[in-house]
């Protein structure tokens, strides 16, 4: 495949288990994320699907191999400027929205644009923009505990999207939702890849998700395959 925006090549991951046995998780994974597509990551509970996601994002870090961006090995940097790759290129969906109870969705949204330096009023309208496209432009100033699950989600989307990433990586971004509030996630993912031009790579056991992917991968044995 071509224009793909980060590759893996050969990436091995095992764990330690309590009883001192070596648990090998990923087995050699290579795996080109293409541009402005939905790449959807299938494969039994256990099978290392969140594993390599958090590799891919450079939230955890192989045994061995690379994950290549702009033509280098990310894992050849300092922790600082890892995390620095990680919060200018890479936003994050997780199954559970993870926002800080005390600040509204706003604040929720500004807070990484603020870590990276950013004032509050610079980034004030960005926000508004986000949640607005996001279908929240009247709950915006709620706070974690006036919103729904689905509009939580929502939430966490838009704050995914606050610095500008290259690609959005999703574990189970609708596994604590309803049908109802995963279908409106799933047409928002479908909305940013046309829209936006956005780069989703999801893990998911939804099986209306895994049929709007353009991409699916199974993980099985530790070994990555590429479904028909």
């Amino acid at each position: 495949m071509s224009d793909y925006i980060l590759k893996s090549e050969n990436i091995f991951k095992s764990y330690q288990t309590n009883r001192k046995v070596k648990l090998e998780v990923l087995k050699g994974i290579s795996l080109e994320v293409i541009a402005n597509k939905i790449s959807v990551i299938i494969g039994a509970s256990g099978a290392g699907k969140s594993t390599l996601l958090h590799l891919l994002g450079a939230l955890d870090k192989p045994d061995s191999g690379k994950v290549i961006y702009n033509n280098k090995n990310i894992f050849d940097l300092s922790d600082d400027k890892l995390a620095k790759f990680r919060s200018e290129n890479i936003g994050f969906i997780f199954q559970f929205h993870h926002l800080l109870p005390e600040f509204t969705a706003l604040e929720n949204v500004i807070i990484p644009m603020m870590i990276n330096g950013s004032s509050y009023d610079k980034v004030k309208r960005k926000g508004e923009e986000l949640l607005e496209k996001v279908g929240l432009k009247e709950r915006m100033n709620h706070k974690p505990a006036e919103l729904s699950g689905g509009e939580l989600q929502r939430v966490a989307v838009a704050r995914a999207l606050a610095n500008n990433p290259q690609i959005i990586f999703a574990d189970e971004p609708t596994g604590n939702l309803d049908s109802k509030n995963s279908e409106a996630i799933h047409q928002l993912i479908l909305d940013l890849r046309d829209n936006m031009n956005m780069t989703f790579v999801i893990v998911s056991h939804n099986a209306s998700l895994v049929q709007l992917a353009d991409i699916v991968y199974e993980i099985k044995d530790g070994k990555l395959s590429e479904k028909d």
